[in-house]
């Protein structure tokens, strides 16, 4: 039975289990319940899973032949957000939703390695990894620093998001960057406080605050390369909390994103120096705490070629595309891809008119995409282990 009709026939169970899981998202590391789930259907096709690394992990691992060993990643978890949708499904967790469609990313790796587990033909190694703890947590460098990839050798990774926006069912995919890095900053300000009335008799923090959040974006405007792509965002001001009192405290908080290694050196010389500069003119004293947290996603040339000659296979050639230029979000998949050569591929879950958009409290992952995706996961692995 070919893919196409082999996931069409169990398109229902597909949809019942990407509904389960989005009655019960889980925080990053929190994954138990999602793990226990992965496992137990992974068990039920015959696999014995791995787990446990990164905490929360699941893997599993096909072998046919002596060809090449290479990896296929979904992540897993959900995020802090009270969903607003409404739906018979929704999340039975207060306060945490499948905001971002992890829970289908699960389901169309299940999918695959049901099937694989069922027919194909093909010589190597199928790694199926489920990750936890991508929302910001960096659960891709957790299970490297657990040993994923030497308890699990492999060749080479792919991974795979669904992309709200982009037509539904098409492919995107392209050589370099495919997603910017991720980067937050804590900017702490220390004065003399005074009553509102008398601001002389102090040192305005919460002024000097405005100063800086103001100056951190020249930083793009006029620090980096106009060729160059960046983000500065100041997303956190707290300081205060009384009508007639100018606090003696402040903090900033915010995140920075960019392609470029030299871009993000850049960016964080630049933000010390206005950091330094408005606390030296208000007399006041400012720490910056600057924190690399994902780098950028980056695709090799080999394994876009592979993954788009897949979503050909599955969608055509015209829904193969490469976009235009990367996203400026973020993805953890980025550590996985500093170790191996691979490829991250946004598949289109339509349009966002209905509220589809990530991290939105009224996002719900298109189901009409899940058989798609359990295809592209079978087509790139069969082209990749041919390779």
């Amino acid at each position: 039975m070919s893919p196409a009709d082999y996931f069409q026939t169990i398109e229902g169970e597909l949809i019942d289990w990407r509904h389960l899981l989005h009655q019960h998202p889980e925080l990053a590391y929190q994954e138990h319940w999602t793990a226990d789930f992965i496992a137990e259907q992974l068990t039920r096709f015959g696999y014995a899973p791995h787990r446990g690394l990164g905490g929360t992990g699941v893997v599993a691992s096909i072998t046919r032949g002596e060809g090449p060993s290479i990896g296929l990643r979904a992540d897993m978890d959900a995020l802090p957000v009270e969903q607003q949708t409404g739906l018979p499904y929704a999340s039975l967790n207060a306060g945490c939703m499948h905001a971002c469609g992890h829970d289908g990313h699960v389901v169309m790796l299940l999918a695959a390695a049901r099937w694989f587990a069922e027919h194909g033909q093909f010589s190597g190694t199928i790694n199926f990894i489920f990750q936890p703890a991508e929302e910001g947590e960096a659960g891709a460098a957790a299970m490297l620093r657990d040993g994923l990839f030497e308890t699990f050798p492999m060749r080479e990774v792919y991974g795979l998001h669904n992309w709200p926006g982009l037509p539904e069912g098409q492919f995107a995919g392209r050589v370099g960057a495919q997603m910017a890095a991720f980067d937050t900053f804590e900017i702490t300000l220390a004065g003399r406080g005074a009553h509102a009335a008398m601001p002389h008799m102090g040192q305005d923090v919460l002024l000097a605050a405005a100063h800086i959040q103001s100056q951190l974006q020249s930083i793009v405007a006029r620090s980096v390369d106009p060729l160059q792509t960046a983000v500065v965002s100041v997303t956190q001001i707290h300081g205060g909390d009384s009508w007639n009192v100018l606090p003696a405290d402040a903090v900033l908080r915010g995140c920075t994103r960019h392609l470029d290694a030299e871009v993000q050196q850049l960016i964080r010389e630049r933000m010390a120096a206005v950091v330094a500069g408005v606390a030296d003119s208000f007399g006041i004293s400012a720490k910056l705490h600057y924190q690399p947290r994902y780098p950028a996603t980056i695709n090799t040339a080999r394994e876009v070629g592979i993954a788009m000659a897949a979503a050909a296979d599955v969608a055509g050639d015209d829904n193969a595309i490469e976009p235009p230029h990367p996203s400026m979000a973020s993805e953890d998949f980025a550590f996985m891809l500093q170790q191996r050569p691979g490829a991250y591929l946004w598949l289109g879950a339509g349009s966002t008119n209905d509220g589809r958009v990530l991290h939105s409290a009224r996002f719900d992952f298109n189901d009409r995409i899940l058989t798609t995706g359990a295809r592209w996961w079978v087509a790139l692995a069969l082209r990749a282990l041919a390779d």
